[in-house]
């Protein structure tokens, strides 16, 4: 079983995969044509608000304490789980060709 700090450590990375992907289809939307920038935009308030909450979900993490950081696991598990389905969402949405 992981620690917490292991645990933490492993969503902190997935979330900077994930911002990295989030700048590429800010770029992208920034300079879309107006109907297709209306997309990117909508796509992107989306994924900005889930990953808000993912972010919530990480700081409950770091500040649980030692006793109680798994209970806070199952809430940060299906965060993830709902930002990873949005990420795939955009990501087939952003790199059609």
């Amino acid at each position: 079983m992981m620690t917490r700090d292991e645990y933490v450590l492993k969503l902190k990375g997935q979330l900077d995969r994930w911002n990295a992907d989030l700048s590429v289809w800010e770029a992208r939307a920034r300079t879309a044509q107006a109907d297709a920038k209306h997309r990117f935009d909508e796509q992107l308030v989306l994924l900005h608000d889930q990953r808000e909450k993912v972010l919530y979900n990480l700081k409950l993490l770091e500040n649980a304490s030692a006793a109680a950081w798994q209970d806070f696991s199952r809430g940060a598990d299906q965060a993830w789980v709902a930002m990873g389905q949005a990420i795939d969402k955009a990501r087939a949405h952003f790199e059609k060709k």
